[in-house]
């Protein structure tokens, strides 16, 4: 491993140069450390890239400068930080942890209005309407049934919160989201309507009836199960939307089917 440039004596068109030591081994390469790469060449500055190739190497510079993680960066001789202390620098968001981001909710609901879209240019049927409305619907159960299958486990422990169904039979936090998703396709399709209304109407009403139990009447703070096990989104509107979606959509084709 090499040792870091001396910048001390550098020239006016040295200045903008950096030092990056990152880990790129045969079995694994620093994610973080691309992205430092380049984020300092967006910034304009020549980067010395210098790989940590082996643990020992990697173990060296972590105690030579009292670090625990890597990549390290330096500019003009002055030990940045991590990738994250190097947004700090260009005066970049660096992403909270802690914080409670409705990322994945807008995503969800973002990509089903498009593929909502798509699905009614392909069947000659006008882009906004009630049709569409209910094929939004459709499409959005389908999204979130599938972020909770992505991890069931997860999901069911965090549904087992607050659901009340779920709570005296454990087995429905595991079924729900299967319940979801066959319900959200066939609405999709229009097709066995006497089975998938009344499955999103049960679900939906439960579900509302739990979340607004919950969060309004018992106050509790808990974490959203709607996108997966896995989500910071709190408890709340976010969950009682879907719901009140399943319950509207059911009745909806209910009634359509009992006027058709």
């Amino acid at each position: 491993m090499s040792r870091p440039t001396d910048f001390a004596h550098a020239t006016e068109t040295d200045l903008k140069r950096a030092v990056l030591y990152r880990m790129v081994m045969p079995e694994h390469v620093c994610p973080f450390g691309l992205k430092a790469r380049y984020l300092l060449k967006h910034e304009g500055y020549a980067v010395d890239d210098r790989w940590l190739t082996t643990r020992g190497e990697q173990d060296a510079l972590k105690a030579k400068y009292g670090v625990v993680t890597t990549p390290q960066i330096f500019i003009e001789g002055e030990r940045i930080g991590g990738y994250d202390a190097l947004r700090r620098y260009f005066g970049l968001r660096v992403a909270d942890p802690k914080a409670t981001p409705y990322t994945p909710v807008v995503a969800v609901f973002a990509v089903a209005a498009l593929l909502t879209l798509a699905i009614n240019a392909l069947t000659s049927v006008p882009l906004i309407g009630l049709l569409g409305a209910g094929r939004f619907i459709a499409v959005s159960m389908c999204l979130l049934a599938m972020l909770k299958l992505q991890d069931l486990e997860r999901f069911s422990s965090m549904f087992l919160g607050y659901d009340l169904l779920a709570r005296r039979y454990v087995p429905y936090a595991y079924v729900y989201p299967f319940a979801e998703l066959a319900a959200g396709i066939l609405m999709l399709a229009g097709i066995l309507t006497w089975f998938s209304a009344p499955v999103a109407l049960v679900i939906g009403g439960i579900g509302a009836a739990s979340v607004y139990k919950a969060v309004y009447i018992d106050k509790r703070d808990l974490k959203c199960a709607c996108v997966g096990g896995s989500s910071n989104v709190p408890l709340g509107f976010v969950s009682l939307t879907e719901n009140v979606m399943m319950v509207t959509m059911a009745l909806l084709m209910g009634a359509t089917a009992i006027t058709g």
